[in-house]
């Protein structure tokens, strides 16, 4: 019998977190669960702290890429190994508090009219909590215009919405922002998802995090706001709404770090 979640976790490089994030899904009170892993190519010993997991748990999966082919690929290629009603996503570099499985479940089996579900994330680093974030509550076509509607590694979705989509485009283009043209292509098709406001995820957000926030990142974003109007039909004007990835780089990154740990700390209440 297959189990009715699947968690599909691409993991590079993060032997010293993927630990305490596979421990976290073993935590779980809801337990009919699956994980298939991908090595996309690590030169650290992310693979063989991996292995030994899956060695241990037979709901535990893993496989490994040749060579580094991206995390569009790479979950893709869990996605074929995936069995589950609904899929799950998780970085390697983060943690699900422990009801988080149970509460995106009960979401999906009690509201048939959603294929998406998200949840409000803490934000955290080697000193602990210091900010939260909370996606739109019900995100429409134009919430696209702002940003990606859902944090991709807290999401649990539908299997058959994956199927429609074909899964995650691979395009170059689309590097750090898979995720969003994934969610726009669900919903040209009709499917739409919701963000739980309760936070049950552990996002890790260090100077790591923003060594990623590049300006080829920013100019992925910049693209996919002006392929997505065109997806959902938009009026023109909206176009002079997508620059805004790129004046954020155009920001100094010490300034930047400054504003975006502000806002979430007084999201979180702990402004200091």
């Amino acid at each position: 019998m297959y189990p009715k979640v699947s968690v599909i976790m691409g993991v590079y490089n993060c032997a010293s977190t993927l630990s305490n994030s596979i421990d976290s899904l073993l935590a779980q009170t809801f337990t009919d669960w699956e994980l298939i892993m991908c090595d996309d190519g690590s030169i650290d010993n992310t693979y063989q702290i991996a292995e030994a997991y899956a060695k241990k748990y037979p709901n535990i999966k893993l496989i490994k890429n040749e060579k580094n082919l991206g995390l569009n690929q790479t979950l893709n290629n869990c996605l074929k190994l995936a069995k589950g009603k609904y899929i799950a996503r998780q970085d390697g570099d983060d943690e699900s508090l422990p009801a988080r499985f149970e509460k995106e479940v009960a979401f999906l089996d009690n509201n048939l009219e959603y294929a998406i579900v998200g949840c409000a994330k803490y934000h955290f680093d080697q000193d602990g909590i210091w900010g939260l974030s909370k996606g739109i509550e019900y995100p429409i076509k134009y919430t696209f215009i702002k940003g990606t509607p859902f944090s991709h590694p807290c999401t649990m979705v539908r299997r058959e919405a994956f199927d429609a989509v074909a899964g995650y485009t691979v395009d170059a283009r689309l590097i750090r922002v898979e995720d969003y043209h994934l969610w726009a292509k669900m919903y040209v098709l009709g499917y739409k998802g919701y963000n739980i406001q309760e936070p049950l995820y552990m996002f890790r957000d260090d100077c790591n995090s923003m060594s990623r926030r590049n300006f080829k990142a920013r100019w992925n974003g910049f693209y996919l706001r002006n392929h997505i109007i065109r997806m959902f039909k938009l009026p023109f004007y909206y176009h002079f709404l997508t620059i805004r990835p790129l004046l954020v780089w155009c920001i100094p990154s010490l300034f930047y770090n400054y504003l975006h740990r502000r806002y979430l700390k007084q999201m979180n209440g702990r402004i200091s």
